[in-house]
């Protein structure tokens, strides 16, 4: 990433790759209004729409009719002059406008991100809100979606913004009393600061226990596991909904992990099919066993398809083949038949209703690991009981806020941001 955030005026492709309808072409940086005057033949009223036909300033070849329009900074979404090019869809017509962009003296091909770092840098957002943008991008659940509209809307940092200025607070009393303890009106009580850290650790630690958006963005994942010839590998290609794994009456047929992703009412999934569970002399077999319950241990369900009295704690029990007479009288679970589809439904409902409580409710935020650790750090740095010592009080408190920071970008640090922004495309 160009460490340059300013001097540079970058352009890009902001809409999907042509042939399109329509294609947008985004202009940032002081140069964006002259650009747009030198291909329109005028610089359109601010936030006002105007029909231009497009000449490239070189030879003065008519390049498109287009809807232009320029949005003055520091209003604008990247916070610097910002010119927009809404063009036909065809290759050739955002061919040729990007290279009489990339004629023009000052102006560059934008980088990875660039438009998103720059609304940070210049402040129209903060690093929550960008990785909430960057999410909604790659959203393709609508628990992923509702999650990356609350943190790209601002839901995560003005809870951190409210944190904070309760810690100014209780910092600014305590400050108070270090600076100034031989002034008669300065309180001699940390009820301000004691209220406050409690409060905050209670909050903080509620944020924390709300399920990670790693299971959010990645889908929940299910484990189906049994001994062997249980019909694992049937019912993973029932679950996904196509032949992803080969099933077959061949006891140890399945001898690695075979992982699919599958939405159901609006969830993420990874079904994973697993070696089946069994004493073997075969090395490659024994590795496949050993992955399997490995993935078990990892797993965030566990479909267990073998006797009901090995089933894993927490794991619903399948009894496969009821066709067939296959399910055990009395025992609790869901007998299915993959030949049939009995119990189909019933075992789709209660995966949806089990992923229901392992993914946030509604309101809730799903905080990444960066910021799980940050909130993390924050809480430490809070003590349990106010210390007798005002000034490690107030070091504390010191800590606290250096840690929030770190969740909105405030003080950031160039290989973080590099590391978050790259994950956005061009254009964006």
């Amino acid at each position: 990433m160009n460490p340059d955030l300013h001097g540079d005026t970058i352009f890009a492709l902001s809409s999907g790759q042509p042939p399109a309808a329509i294609a947008i072409v985004r202009i940032s940086g002081p140069f964006a209004g002259k650009a747009l005057q030198a291909m329109a033949g005028e610089l359109p009223g601010p936030r006002q729409a105007r029909l231009k036909t497009l000449r490239d300033p070189a030879s003065g070849v008519v390049l498109d009719r287009a809807l232009t329009l320029f949005f003055p900074g520091p209003g604008s979404a990247t916070g610097e002059d910002l010119a927009e090019l809404h063009l036909h869809g065809g290759r050739a017509v955002v061919a040729a406008v990007e290279r009489a962009l990339a004629g023009q003296g000052g102006l560059r091909r934008a980088e990875a991100g660039e438009f998103t770092r720059r609304a940070f840098a210049n402040g129209r957002i903060d690093l929550a809100e960008a990785e909430g943008l960057s999410d909604l991008l790659t959203a393709e659940t609508e628990s992923q979606r509702r999650n990356a509209m609350a943190l790209a809307d601002g839901t995560l940092s003005r809870a951190i913004g409210r944190w904070r200025a309760e810690l100014v607070d209780a910092a600014a009393a305590i400050e108070a009393r270090i600076d100034f303890s031989d002034e008669d009106d300065v309180p001699d009580d940390d009820g301000v600061a004691a209220g406050a850290i409690v409060r905050l650790r209670q909050e903080m630690n509620a944020m924390l226990c709300t399920p990670p958006a790693e299971r959010l963005r990645d889908g929940i994942r299910v484990v189906i596991a049994g001994p062997t010839n249980a019909g694992k590998s049937t019912l993973f290609n029932v679950l996904v909904g196509k032949e992803a794994a080969i099933a077959t009456a061949i006891p140890g047929t399945t001898r690695d992990l075979i992982e699919y992703p599958v939405q159901m009412e609006g969830m993420p999934f990874i079904f994973v099919d697993s070696a089946g569970l069994r004493d073997t002399d075969d090395s490659v077999e024994r590795i496949g066993v050993s992955r399997a319950q490995a993935a078990m241990e990892a797993a965030d369900l566990v479909l267990w398809m073998g006797e009901p009295g090995q089933c894993p704690v927490k794991a619903v029990q399948i009894f496969p083949k009821s066709d067939l007479g296959g399910n055990v009288d009395g025992a609790e679970g869901i007998a299915i038949s993959s030949v049939t589809q009995q119990g189909i439904d019933v075992l789709k409902a209660t995966l949806v209703s089990r992923g229901t409580m392992l993914l946030p409710r509604e309101g809730e935020i799903a905080l990444t690991e960066r910021q799980r650790q940050a909130l993390a750090d924050c809480i430490a740095a809070l003590p349990d009981r106010a210390p007798r010592d005002i000034i490690l009080l107030a070091e504390a408190l010191r800590g606290a806020r250096a840690s929030l920071d770190r969740l909105t970008g405030a003080g950031g640090i160039e290989p973080l941001l590099d590391a978050i922004f790259s994950r956005f495309c061009i254009g964006k």
